[in-house]
């Protein structure tokens, strides 16, 4: 069975970037993962690379990425750069402004991405992305879904999605087809159940590769389900490209409208603007009497929105058609198009797309300003 230490092992006589000294010993190992697999095991290594130098240390990728392959009990094998670096001694760390500046490059053919991101789990977030995205593309609209959340990835199971996607060139990979969206998410490419132990700097590689290594093609919007949080791949994503800006998903209650809170600060803090909140899971109509139970109470979202200033998208209620469908791979927008709930998604998606076009106030998305 492969372990971290045999990894290391097997890496000692490659030599870093100088030529001398062993890679384990060079510094620039951020990090190697080893998760079990049913034939094997998968071994996961993340390495340290000035972005400039990164083309003259692709042929190291390649001969680490062999010897781990190589290895007994090893299944499949993924190295990675990143530019994930510790700060000099006595060096004063770049704030977010300086960050950004110098990481966000464009994602050639990709026109908008929007993060849809919550603070906290469990309240539909990866739900309301798959429907959006659709909704975004019943406009008319070219639309791709990047998961990014890579410890929980959801979107294998909300599009009925299996399969690995196709590599070109060695190494671009061909995003997966769900309902005609264009979808890549780290759970095509390890086993449904498996644990994603992975530290900060391999994250945000996967990430990059995921972004950047993806024949995305042309797209109006790439709709970017995040993880909940404001961890490592919120501040990856918010760093390495420029978001066109983020919809935040919440419940109505106090409890999920603080962790929201938190997010919406997150983004600020990288300048990343705020298009719209989104009320999920807002009200509950009985199926038998039609009675409304506002569950989780109502209309925090709404007025936290009002609050900051920033755009409502609107109201989704708590269905079970929609918890249903989203189980079965089978999304209100794509498979039941005319009706009530798609019609709530669609009204949010010209809402957004109109912030977009820059058709709803002839200018850029607006800032927030938290007190």
């Amino acid at each position: 069975m492969a372990t971290e230490d045999r990894v290391l092992a097997a890496l000692a006589d490659i030599p870093g970037p100088d030529g001398r000294t062993p890679l384990p010993q060079s510094g620039l190992l951020a990090g190697v993962s080893v998760q079990p697999g049913k034939a094997g095991s998968k071994v996961y290594v993340s390495i340290t690379a000035d972005p400039a130098k990164a083309a003259a240390m692709e042929p190291l990728r390649k001969r680490v990425e062999e010897r781990v392959r190589g290895l007994e009990g090893v299944e499949a094998a993924l190295v990675m750069l990143t530019a994930e670096k510790a700060p000099q001694p006595g060096a004063a760390a770049p704030g977010p402004r300086a960050q950004a500046g110098t990481q966000r490059a464009l994602v050639p053919g990709i026109k908008h991405i929007v993060a849809v991101a919550s603070g906290k789990g469990g309240v539909g977030k990866s739900t309301t992305s798959v429907n959006l995205a659709l909704a975004l593309q019943s406009l008319g609209l070219k639309v791709g879904m990047l998961d990014a959340d890579i410890y929980g990835p959801s979107l294998p199971k909300l599009l009925a999605l299996r399969g690995k996607p196709q590599v070109k060139d060695g190494r671009i990979l061909e995003p997966l087809d769900g309902y005609g969206l264009k979808v890549m998410s780290i759970g095509f490419l390890v086993e449904e159940e498996a644990a994603m132990i992975w530290r900060g700097p391999m994250v945000m590689s996967a990430l990059q590769q995921m972004l950047r290594e993806v024949a995305w093609g042309d797209l109006d919007v790439l709709v970017v389900d995040m993880p909940p949080g404001t961890g490592d791949a919120q501040l990856t994503m918010s760093q390495a490209v420029p978001l066109a800006g983020s919809v935040i998903v919440s419940t109505p209650q106090d409890l999920a409208l603080i962790d929201a809170r938190r997010g919406i600060a997150m983004f600020k803090r990288v300048e990343v603007p705020v298009l719209g909140i989104i009320e999920n899971m807002s009200y509950f109509l009985c199926p038998s009497c039609g009675t409304r139970s506002d569950i989780f109470g109502h209309g925090g979202a709404r007025h936290e929105a009002e609050r900051l200033g920033v755009p409502f998208l609107g109201e989704v209620p708590l269905h079970m058609d929609i918890r249903e469908r989203s189980d079965a791979g089978l999304p209100v927008v794509a498979t039941q198009p005319d009706g009530p709930h798609a019609t709530i998604y669609k009204r949010m998606a010209r809402d957004l797309w109109a912030t977009l076009s820059g058709e709803s106030a002839g200018r850029a998305a607006p800032r927030i300003v938290i007190e």
